[in-house]
């Protein structure tokens, strides 16, 4: 995991001071997130990861698909991507480039785990106070996950808050052992 975080890095600095540079920062939003979610797809998955394809025929699929959304630097990118073996990546570049694109943005993303779903109110209350914590503005994902008996677990970048019963738990089977 660590090795494409690093290898894709490169790529995701490289389109966003592009896309920043042309003030296209949606467009390449955009389109990154359809050829990241081409490239999981497991059917075309097989087709890029197979060496009897061509560059060529993969290039055709993805930018059939892709539409207009391509645009030539688009085209460009994604050739270089097929030349250097690296189509693969798209879903991490896709993500590092969402992560620069909101830091510039002053916006920070959380995904906030729950035992119970979460309405409206207490998202938002939730928002703010991470917003205040952090002097940025946070965008709430929240997920439900039952596992966790109770509370909220929320990761925002490598920050964890475990406010949860099954980490409660876990935390005190912990010090019982030490």
């Amino acid at each position: 995991m660590a090795e494409l975080i690093t290898v894709a890095r490169p790529y995701a600095e490289a389109v966003y001071s592009l896309a920043t540079e042309q003030q296209t920062l949606n467009q390449w939003s955009e389109a990154l997130a359809w050829l990241a979610a081409m490239v999981a797809n497991p059917d075309v998955a097989k087709v890029v990861t197979n060496p009897k394809h061509t560059a060529q025929e993969i290039e055709a699929l993805l930018f059939d698909v892709l539409g207009d959304k391509a645009s030539g630097e688009v085209r460009n990118f994604v050739v270089t991507l097929i030349d250097n073996r690296r189509l693969t990546l798209l879903p991490e570049i896709a993500a590092q480039f969402e992560e620069l694109k909101a830091q510039a943005e002053g916006a920070l993303d959380a995904i906030v785990e729950s035992a119970f779903p979460l309405n409206d109110a207490q998202q938002a209350e939730l928002a703010a106070s991470l917003s205040q914590k952090y002097a940025k503005s946070v965008r709430v994902d929240v997920r439900e996950v039952p596992e966790l008996i109770g509370g909220v677990r929320i990761l925002i970048g490598d920050d964890v808050i475990d406010a949860s019963v099954s980490g409660k738990l876990q935390a005190m089977a912990a010090s019982l052992k030490n």
